[in-house]
């Protein structure tokens, strides 16, 4: 359930983003909280995905009444 609304969530959110921020990004990261929505980044670096990741999970986590002191990332990974 929780992986549905986080991608549900970031289709949603990449709509607003400008389609350039994640274009040629090597890494990207998930951040899931115990309980709540999760964020999805995308960065250059691992340690850039993974701190834009955590940012986002905080920040949903929050707004859905989650529990954001409990993100960590669950997933991290580059390509090539």
């Amino acid at each position: 359930m929780a992986a549905c609304l986080v991608i549900t969530f970031t289709m949603t959110a990449g709509c607003t983003r400008n389609a350039h921020s994640t274009q040629g990004a090597k890494c990207f990261a998930k951040a899931l909280p115990s309980s709540g929505e999760g964020g999805l980044a995308f960065g250059q670096t691992l340690a850039m995905a993974s701190k834009k990741s955590l940012d986002s999970c905080v920040r949903y986590a929050s707004r859905s009444g989650g529990t954001p002191r409990t993100c960590q990332v669950v997933l991290a990974k580059c390509k090539g």
